[in-house]
Protein backbone atom coordinates (compact mmCIF):
# COMPACT_ATOMS: atom_id res chain seq x y z
CA UNK A 1 0.00 0.00 0.00
CA UNK A 2 2.91 2.39 0.53
CA UNK A 3 4.12 1.73 -3.02
CA UNK A 4 0.64 2.26 -4.45
CA UNK A 5 0.22 5.35 -2.31
CA UNK A 6 3.40 7.11 -3.39
CA UNK A 7 2.55 6.46 -7.05
CA UNK A 8 -0.94 7.89 -6.55
CA UNK A 9 0.66 10.97 -5.00
CA UNK A 10 2.82 11.42 -8.10
CA UNK A 11 6.04 10.06 -6.63
CA UNK A 12 8.08 6.93 -7.20
CA UNK A 13 8.59 3.97 -4.91
CA UNK A 14 11.68 1.76 -4.85
CA UNK A 15 11.31 -1.61 -3.14
CA UNK A 16 14.42 -3.04 -1.51
CA UNK A 17 13.93 -6.56 -0.17
CA UNK A 18 16.03 -8.38 2.43
CA UNK A 19 18.30 -9.85 -0.25
CA UNK A 20 18.91 -6.45 -1.84
CA UNK A 21 20.55 -4.63 1.06
CA UNK A 22 21.00 -7.25 3.83
CA UNK A 23 20.79 -4.73 6.65
CA UNK A 24 23.43 -5.33 9.28
CA UNK A 25 25.22 -7.96 7.19
CA UNK A 26 26.74 -6.45 4.07
CA UNK A 27 26.47 -2.96 5.51
CA UNK A 28 25.66 -1.51 8.91
CA UNK A 29 22.18 -0.20 9.68
CA UNK A 30 23.70 3.26 10.14
CA UNK A 31 25.36 3.27 6.72
CA UNK A 32 22.30 1.92 4.89
CA UNK A 33 20.17 4.67 6.43
CA UNK A 34 22.74 7.33 5.55
CA UNK A 35 22.93 6.15 1.92
CA UNK A 36 19.16 5.98 1.46
CA UNK A 37 18.88 9.42 3.01
CA UNK A 38 20.97 10.81 0.14
CA UNK A 39 18.87 9.15 -2.57
CA UNK A 40 15.27 9.42 -1.39
CA UNK A 41 12.83 11.80 0.28
CA UNK A 42 11.48 9.29 2.78
CA UNK A 43 12.01 5.74 4.02
CA UNK A 44 9.40 3.14 4.98
CA UNK A 45 10.95 0.28 6.91
CA UNK A 46 9.33 -3.09 7.69
CA UNK A 47 11.60 -5.24 9.81
CA UNK A 48 11.58 -7.83 12.57
CA UNK A 49 13.64 -5.68 14.92
CA UNK A 50 12.35 -2.46 16.48
CA UNK A 51 15.97 -1.47 17.11
CA UNK A 52 16.50 -1.31 13.33
CA UNK A 53 13.70 1.24 13.06
CA UNK A 54 15.13 3.46 15.79
CA UNK A 55 18.63 3.15 14.31
CA UNK A 56 17.31 4.22 10.90
CA UNK A 57 15.49 7.17 12.42
CA UNK A 58 18.62 8.30 14.25
CA UNK A 59 20.92 7.99 11.22
CA UNK A 60 18.77 9.10 8.29
CA UNK A 61 18.31 12.79 7.59
CA UNK A 62 14.92 12.23 5.94
CA UNK A 63 11.59 11.03 7.40
CA UNK A 64 11.54 7.38 8.48
CA UNK A 65 8.14 5.66 8.71
CA UNK A 66 7.70 2.50 10.74
CA UNK A 67 5.82 0.19 8.36
CA UNK A 68 5.89 -2.65 10.91
CA UNK A 69 8.29 -4.22 13.37
CA UNK A 70 8.20 -6.86 16.10
CA UNK A 71 7.11 -4.34 18.75
CA UNK A 72 4.87 -1.81 17.00
CA UNK A 73 2.64 -1.31 13.95
CA UNK A 74 1.70 2.38 14.19
CA UNK A 75 0.38 2.89 10.66
CA UNK A 76 -2.08 0.05 11.19
CA UNK A 77 -3.32 1.59 14.44
CA UNK A 78 -3.85 4.98 12.79
CA UNK A 79 -5.78 3.25 10.01
CA UNK A 80 -7.90 1.35 12.51
CA UNK A 81 -8.96 4.43 14.46
CA UNK A 82 -9.60 6.36 11.25
CA UNK A 83 -11.86 3.52 10.09
CA UNK A 84 -13.60 3.30 13.45
CA UNK A 85 -14.30 7.03 13.45
CA UNK A 86 -15.54 6.81 9.87
CA UNK A 87 -18.02 4.13 10.94
CA UNK A 88 -19.07 5.50 14.34
CA UNK A 89 -18.76 9.25 13.79
CA UNK A 90 -16.63 9.74 16.90
CA UNK A 91 -13.92 8.01 18.90
CA UNK A 92 -14.06 9.49 22.38
CA UNK A 93 -15.92 7.23 24.77
CA UNK A 94 -15.93 4.15 22.54
CA UNK A 95 -14.70 0.79 23.81
CA UNK A 96 -12.49 -1.42 21.66
CA UNK A 97 -12.06 -5.08 22.62
CA UNK A 98 -8.91 -6.90 21.56
CA UNK A 99 -9.08 -10.70 21.66
CA UNK A 100 -5.97 -12.81 21.14
CA UNK A 101 -2.23 -12.24 21.16
CA UNK A 102 -0.74 -9.14 22.80
CA UNK A 103 1.35 -8.38 19.73
CA UNK A 104 2.72 -5.36 17.85
CA UNK A 105 -0.71 -4.29 16.58
CA UNK A 106 -2.12 -4.49 20.10
CA UNK A 107 0.75 -2.34 21.42
CA UNK A 108 0.16 0.41 18.86
CA UNK A 109 -3.60 0.29 19.35
CA UNK A 110 -3.14 0.69 23.11
CA UNK A 111 -1.20 3.91 22.55
CA UNK A 112 -3.55 5.17 19.85
CA UNK A 113 -6.68 4.46 21.88
CA UNK A 114 -5.40 6.30 24.95
CA UNK A 115 -4.47 9.34 22.87
CA UNK A 116 -7.90 9.30 21.16
CA UNK A 117 -10.09 8.78 24.22
CA UNK A 118 -11.00 5.18 23.37
CA UNK A 119 -11.26 2.62 26.18
CA UNK A 120 -9.60 -0.71 25.44
CA UNK A 121 -10.10 -4.19 26.87
CA UNK A 122 -7.52 -6.82 25.94
CA UNK A 123 -8.38 -10.50 26.47
CA UNK A 124 -5.16 -12.50 26.23
CA UNK A 125 -4.06 -15.95 27.44
CA UNK A 126 -1.69 -16.08 30.38
CA UNK A 127 1.85 -15.55 29.12
CA UNK A 128 0.75 -13.94 25.86
CA UNK A 129 -0.14 -10.47 27.06
CA UNK A 130 1.23 -7.17 25.79
CA UNK A 131 4.70 -5.97 26.72
CA UNK A 132 4.76 -5.10 30.42
CA UNK A 133 6.71 -1.87 29.96
CA UNK A 134 4.34 -0.62 27.27
CA UNK A 135 1.35 -1.63 29.38
CA UNK A 136 2.62 0.30 32.40
CA UNK A 137 3.27 3.45 30.37
CA UNK A 138 -0.07 3.24 28.57
CA UNK A 139 -2.06 2.70 31.75
CA UNK A 140 -0.29 5.60 33.46
CA UNK A 141 -1.22 7.94 30.60
CA UNK A 142 -4.73 6.48 30.43
CA UNK A 143 -5.39 7.23 34.10
CA UNK A 144 -4.44 10.88 33.56
CA UNK A 145 -6.90 11.16 30.66
CA UNK A 146 -9.86 9.30 32.08
CA UNK A 147 -9.40 6.39 29.68
CA UNK A 148 -9.51 2.74 30.77
CA UNK A 149 -7.12 0.07 29.46
CA UNK A 150 -7.70 -3.37 30.99
CA UNK A 151 -5.74 -6.60 30.56
CA UNK A 152 -8.12 -9.54 31.01
CA UNK A 153 -8.19 -13.31 30.55
CA UNK A 154 -11.89 -13.76 29.71
CA UNK A 155 -12.91 -12.87 26.11
CA UNK A 156 -16.57 -12.54 27.12
CA UNK A 157 -15.71 -9.96 29.75
CA UNK A 158 -13.57 -8.08 27.24
CA UNK A 159 -16.24 -7.80 24.55
CA UNK A 160 -19.12 -6.97 26.89
CA UNK A 161 -20.40 -3.50 25.92
CA UNK A 162 -17.67 -3.20 23.25
CA UNK A 163 -18.28 -1.00 20.21
CA UNK A 164 -15.76 -2.98 18.15
CA UNK A 165 -14.08 -6.36 18.52
CA UNK A 166 -10.60 -6.77 17.05
CA UNK A 167 -8.41 -9.82 16.55
CA UNK A 168 -5.24 -10.74 14.69
CA UNK A 169 -3.35 -13.86 13.66
CA UNK A 170 -2.34 -16.06 16.58
CA UNK A 171 1.20 -16.54 15.22
CA UNK A 172 2.98 -13.49 13.84
CA UNK A 173 5.95 -13.35 11.49
CA UNK A 174 8.87 -15.23 12.97
CA UNK A 175 6.62 -17.38 15.19
CA UNK A 176 5.84 -20.07 12.62
CA UNK A 177 7.46 -22.77 14.75
CA UNK A 178 4.98 -21.96 17.54
CA UNK A 179 1.91 -22.09 15.30
CA UNK A 180 0.50 -25.47 16.39
CA UNK A 181 1.03 -24.79 20.09
CA UNK A 182 -0.55 -21.38 19.73
CA UNK A 183 -3.61 -22.87 18.01
CA UNK A 184 -4.20 -25.01 21.08
CA UNK A 185 -3.69 -22.16 23.56
CA UNK A 186 -5.69 -19.56 21.65
CA UNK A 187 -8.63 -21.75 20.61
CA UNK A 188 -10.90 -20.33 23.38
CA UNK A 189 -10.10 -16.85 22.02
CA UNK A 190 -11.63 -17.32 18.58
CA UNK A 191 -13.94 -14.47 17.57
CA UNK A 192 -17.10 -16.23 16.40
CA UNK A 193 -20.83 -15.52 16.32
CA UNK A 194 -21.22 -16.59 19.94
CA UNK A 195 -18.57 -14.16 21.16
CA UNK A 196 -19.84 -11.32 18.97
CA UNK A 197 -23.25 -11.94 20.50
CA UNK A 198 -21.82 -10.88 23.87
CA UNK A 199 -20.90 -7.42 22.54
CA UNK A 200 -23.18 -4.53 21.68
CA UNK A 201 -25.68 -5.30 18.89
CA UNK A 202 -24.03 -2.66 16.70
CA UNK A 203 -20.47 -3.74 17.52
CA UNK A 204 -18.14 -4.00 14.54
CA UNK A 205 -15.59 -6.68 13.75
CA UNK A 206 -12.02 -5.62 12.89
CA UNK A 207 -8.90 -7.43 11.68
CA UNK A 208 -5.70 -6.07 10.13
CA UNK A 209 -5.46 -9.01 7.67
CA UNK A 210 -4.40 -11.46 6.45
CA UNK A 211 -6.90 -13.54 8.42
CA UNK A 212 -6.80 -17.26 9.11
CA UNK A 213 -10.44 -18.26 8.78
CA UNK A 214 -11.42 -20.92 11.27
CA UNK A 215 -8.63 -19.93 13.64
CA UNK A 216 -8.70 -16.45 15.20
CA UNK A 217 -12.01 -15.66 13.45
CA UNK A 218 -14.84 -17.75 12.07
CA UNK A 219 -15.86 -17.32 8.45
CA UNK A 220 -19.39 -16.21 9.29
CA UNK A 221 -18.08 -13.30 11.37
CA UNK A 222 -15.50 -11.99 8.92
CA UNK A 223 -18.08 -12.18 6.10
CA UNK A 224 -20.90 -10.64 8.13
CA UNK A 225 -22.39 -7.16 7.79
CA UNK A 226 -20.64 -6.23 11.05
CA UNK A 227 -17.20 -6.81 9.54
CA UNK A 228 -15.23 -3.76 8.37
CA UNK A 229 -11.98 -5.56 7.57
CA UNK A 230 -11.93 -4.50 3.93
CA UNK A 231 -12.74 -0.91 4.86
CA UNK A 232 -9.64 -1.10 7.05
CA UNK A 233 -7.64 -2.52 4.14
CA UNK A 234 -8.72 0.30 1.82
CA UNK A 235 -8.17 2.99 4.42
CA UNK A 236 -4.63 1.79 5.05
CA UNK A 237 -3.80 3.13 1.57
CA UNK A 238 -5.38 6.53 2.25
CA UNK A 239 -3.98 6.94 5.77
CA UNK A 240 -0.48 6.03 4.63
CA UNK A 241 -0.74 8.57 1.82
CA UNK A 242 -1.65 11.18 4.43
CA UNK A 243 1.35 10.17 6.55
CA UNK A 244 3.71 10.52 3.59
CA UNK A 245 2.23 13.88 2.62
CA UNK A 246 2.57 15.19 6.16
CA UNK A 247 6.17 14.05 6.57
CA UNK A 248 7.53 14.76 3.09
CA UNK A 249 5.70 17.94 2.10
Amino acid sequence: TFETGIYELGGHGIYLGPNDIQIGKRESVHDVAKNLGRWAHGIVIRTFSHSNVTAFAEAAEIPVINGLDDLLHPCQALTDLFTLKEQKGTLRGLTLAWVGDGNNVAHSLMWACVKSGVNMNLAVPDGYGPDSEITAKVQKEASSKGVVVRILRDPVEAVKDADAVYTDAWASMGQESEAEERKRIFKPYQVNARLMGESKPAALFMHCLPAHRGEEVSGDVIDSSRSIVFEQAENRLHVQKAIMLQLMK
